[in-house]
């Protein structure tokens, strides 16, 4: 018994060994990674996995990081009336969207998208399309912290620089200039809903020329938008 239990106890010591220094590595990973996202509340996202992604698929990739003093407020308001009506209110999650898609789940009905542009945002600034419980927890965790550390202005301006447009162009600014010929700060509101109806599938739903079903919903985010500028949903942002 007692050669027995001194076996155990010598093949325990390199799994123990093992297992700290797993943690230790995944420690430091925490810390760097969170290092990183406090760097980007001044610094610009360099880039994304997604955007690494498109250049190895041969996309023509097209990028420009600009200020969001240099972005047409009618994206701003686009993109809140398109994406997430609440943005100035929730902390990151919109607890209220994701009860009544858990709801509406749970009938059996269409399901509506719970995801506010927080999530996108830590969706697309540190990790890939696609879901799975991990992303979507670290997901969940990024957008509350990236909310609480960045701020909502800080977290469109990451947005609307890290957005894609579909055809490898991510940004206001690139696709403001390939679709429409101008700068992000001329877009117009007819402009701004049009790039706004296409974001939950930018490589199917096309911006030049749309079709009827991306025109019908510019027209009604058209609408929208300017209810969430008389109606102060951008005041967090604007």
């Amino acid at each position: 018994m007692a050669k027995d239990t001194g076996m155990s106890q010598s093949s325990r010591g390199p799994i123990l060994t093992w297992t700290l220094r797993i943690l230790k590595i995944l420690a430091a990973v925490f810390v760097l990674v969170h290092l990183y996202t406090l760097a980007l509340k001044w610094a610009p996202v360099p880039g994304t996995i997604l955007m690494g992604q498109r250049i190895v698929e041969g996309e023509d990739f097209r990028r420009v990081i600009v200020p969001l003093e240099e972005i047409s407020p009618n994206l701003v308001y686009a993109v809140i009336a398109a994406e997430d009506a609440r943005f100035c209110e929730h902390d990151g999650i919109d607890f209220e969207a994701v009860g009544q898609a858990l709801e509406e789940r749970r009938q059996g009905r269409s399901q509506r998208g719970a995801s506010t542009i927080t999530q996108q945002t830590a969706k697309n600034t540190f990790f890939w399309n696609g879901g799975g419980f991990v992303r979507k927890g670290g997901e969940a965790w990024f957008a509350i912290f990236i909310d609480g550390i960045w701020g909502k202005r800080r977290v469109m301006e990451q947005y609307l620089n890290t957005i894609e447009w579909g055809d490898g162009i991510f940004g206001a600014e690139a696709a403001a200039r390939v679709r429409f010929g101008k700068h992000a700060s001329e877009l117009t509101e007819r402009e701004a809903a049009l790039l706004a109806a296409v974001l939950p599938n930018p490589h199917e739903w096309r911006v030049d020329p749309p079709g009827n079903y991306v025109s019908g919903r510019a027209g009604t985010l058209q609408s929208r938008l300017r209810v969430v500028a008389n109606d102060g949903l951008a005041n967090c942002v604007l």
